[in-house]
């Protein structure tokens, strides 16, 4: 499995083990794929998180508005679709 579906998979687990509308940060899932190199996944995380977003699974959020991850500055924020 290569880094970004691993990525992909962490992000869907990570989103698993919480309530819903409930997110989390790119970082979370770089953490779980590689805790000692996880700042180096980050472009990657945030990359799975579009690829996600693009094929319905998850939306990718700051403050709390959906965003397209890809032209999103600053932190941004995963979750499951609402509804």
């Amino acid at each position: 499995m290569d880094g970004g579906a691993r990525l992909e998979q962490a992000i869907g687990e990570l989103l698993d083990l919480r309530r819903p509308g409930t997110t989390i940060c790119p970082s979370e899932a770089a953490r779980r794929v590689d805790p000692a190199e996880w700042r180096e996944l980050m472009p990657a995380a945030r990359a799975a998180a579009g690829r996600l977003a693009a094929a319905g699974q998850v939306e990718v959020t700051q403050g709390g508005v959906v965003v397209d991850v890809a032209t999103a500055r600053g932190p941004v924020r995963i979750r499951r679709p609402e509804g």
